[in-house]
């Protein structure tokens, strides 16, 4: 087979794996856009650790490296680009159940234009395209080792990618505690996001203090996550 299968990649497959499946239950029927957000938030886990788990291996050869860049930067664009923009289309189809004080569940399914429905679509669509730039002009900077400061410090010109996995989860997590239609919300934080993706902001590559701030926010979302879904009965 071609490619290459060792401990290195495999938190990789695994992200491409979880936002596949993540896409899968968010298309489904009428879609499980919270769902999809647990798969978004541990691809966002496993990619805080892929990189260091390559690096681990010293006898690693110049195409086993040039291979883990192309399948880290494929599997981003899946996980942290459509899978967003899936969790986004399912939220315009959703029903939600909300059992009241009386005991009666209620059923809230907004309906939007076929107006809204294009412009909110389009949005998702460039979301995913501005995901793409960002990734191919990262992966032709770190190929021209042009991913640093003058300091010589590892930087990312315009907003990681990967932070759609802590982004979207938080505005998700408003969507379900307030109880009310935030899905334009939702959908302007993609936008924004998507611009910040293209844009020529600098932000300094995270070290271990950074990590693992980012790791602990994601256990919070995911387990306020959890509890909602309980509460709500989805």
């Amino acid at each position: 087979m071609i490619g290459f299968y060792d401990y290195t990649v495999i938190l990789t497959y695994l992200s491409l794996m979880s936002g596949t499946i993540g896409i899968m239950l968010c298309l489904n029927g009428m879609g499980h856009p919270y769902l999809g957000m647990f798969f978004l938030l541990f691809s966002g886990l496993c990619d805080t650790f892929d990189g260091k788990v390559a690096r681990s291996k010293k006898d690693r050869t110049t195409q086993m490296k040039k291979f883990g860049i192309q399948i880290d930067s494929l599997s981003d664009l899946i996980a942290f680009g459509m899978l967003p923009a899936c969790i986004g289309i399912a939220m315009l189809r959703y029903t939600m159940c909300i059992p009241d004080l009386s005991g009666v569940t209620r059923y809230l399914l907004t309906h939007y234009t076929l107006q809204t429905q294009i412009v909110l679509s389009l949005i998702a669509v460039l979301y995913v395209l501005a995901a793409m730039i960002r990734l191919a002009y990262f992966n032709v900077m770190e190929e021209e080792d042009q991913n640093r400061d003058e300091t010589g410090a590892k930087i990312y010109t315009g907003l990681p990618v990967t932070s759609a996995a802590l982004i979207f989860p938080a505005v998700l997590l408003i969507h379900m505690l307030i109880r009310a239609d935030l899905t334009f919300l939702y959908f302007g934080v993609m936008l924004i996001t998507g611009g910040l993706f293209i844009s020529k902001i600098q932000i300094k590559k995270p070290q271990n203090k950074g990590i693992a701030t980012m790791i602990f926010f994601g256990a919070v979302e995911c387990v306020v996550l959890i509890f909602a879904l309980k509460f709500l009965k989805k």
